[in-house]
């Protein structure tokens, strides 16, 4: 009985240690587990936001998005992720521009646009057709192109860019706006350019203001407008505002009533955004967005003022890369040439 009693003694002990080494070693792994993760969650690499940037590369001008993406991936050191947007005729050829230059370090993805979904919602206009391009509408799209992200930065191609984007990305947006803007009638510099070019800054140069429809908003004409070519963008309140149908009820409403054209200030992109957006929109730093570059081939803004400047915008019909344009060399600085040789920058001597 004693030598039974001793046996289940050892086995008992046994069974005891194993469990307590069991026991040991699991307690001992979990700090190893947590030490390693903090470790992951602390590097730099995990813990920095990414910035989403939409740009969008149209045929005939993806100079003009490989300028833009050259001159942002130059000026910051934040974690940028590119959405370069284009048509299925064109994205084989800016993935392989960017792959094939010393762009091919940025990250980025190429995202096809299907202009179908602008099909009935366009009024065909023969004085500006350049501004019925589908992927002048890109921006009306977004949480349907970009899915993962809260906050967003949409840019046009015919920008440079000469500050941090982490900056522009930090612009604070007040709750229940779904974006941020510049005003067009935000900087002093900015109004002698407007004035000699005449440029409009208010709703008067976007709207009719003969057709009832546009009366019945109550929108005083005087308004400052602002202009789309620079936003940073809620995704939330974007979907919850239900903003991309709001613009398109009014696309579809301009084709039925001639509401707004490309005969007026604006083209047919902007004056949707300026009813949706009226009187709730956020404003971003009037630095971040210096514009009317292109409207004139011989209006020039002072080389200080544009030193200054965070961001640069050519809109309107003069482009830094055909002729004739202003500033030219600004923009020329962050252009890298067509490694197939199709996109040629048009000069005087070429």
């Amino acid at each position: 009985f004693s030598l039974f009693f001793s046996v289940n003694q050892i086995l008992l002990l046994v069974l005891v240690l194993t469990v307590c080494a069991i026991l040991y070693n699991k307690v001992h792994q979990v700090p190893f587990a947590l030490r390693n993760e903090t470790v992951d969650l602390e590097s730099p690499e995990e813990m920095e936001e990414e910035i989403p940037v939409v740009i969008c590369a149209a045929a005939g001008r993806m100079g003009a998005a490989v300028a833009a993406i050259s001159s942002i991936y130059s000026n910051t050191e934040a974690n940028v992720l590119f959405y370069i947007i284009g048509l299925k005729t064109t994205i084989s050829h800016i993935r392989k521009w960017i792959e094939n230059s010393k762009l091919k370090e940025i990250k980025f993805k190429v995202v096809e646009f299907n202009p179908m979904v602008l099909k009935g919602k366009i009024r065909q206009d023969a004085s500006r057709p350049e501004l019925l391009q589908p992927l002048n509408f890109v921006r009306f799209y977004l949480p349907l192109l970009i899915q993962k992200h809260e906050k967003v930065i949409y840019l046009d191609d015919d920008v440079i860019v000469q500050g941090d984007i982490q900056e522009l990305y930090d612009t604070k947006l007040a709750p229940g706006h779904a974006a941020a803007f510049s005003d067009d009638c935000d900087l002093p510099s900015t109004h002698e350019m407007v004035r000699s070019v005449g440029m409009q800054n208010t709703y008067m140069g976007f709207l009719d203001y003969r057709k009832q429809a546009i009366r019945d908003l109550g929108i005083s004409p005087s308004t400052c407008s602002f202009n789309p070519g620079v936003i940073v963008a809620n995704m939330t309140e974007w979907k919850h505002q239900r903003i991309t149908k709001q613009l398109e009820k009014w696309m579809q409403r301009n084709v039925e009533e001639n509401l707004y054209s490309s005969t007026l200030g604006g083209g047919v992109a902007t004056s949707p955004m300026l009813i949706v957006f009226h009187g709730k929109y956020s404003s971003i730093n009037p630095m971040w967005h210096i514009r009317h570059l292109g409207w004139s081939p011989d209006a020039r803004y002072s080389e200080q003022f544009l030193q200054e400047a965070k961001l640069l915008h050519w809109n309107g019909r003069y482009k830094p890369w055909d002729y004739p344009s202003v500033h030219t060399d600004l923009w020329e600085n962050w252009f890298i040439p067509d490694p197939s040789g199709k996109f040629k920058l048009t000069r005087p001597d070429s």
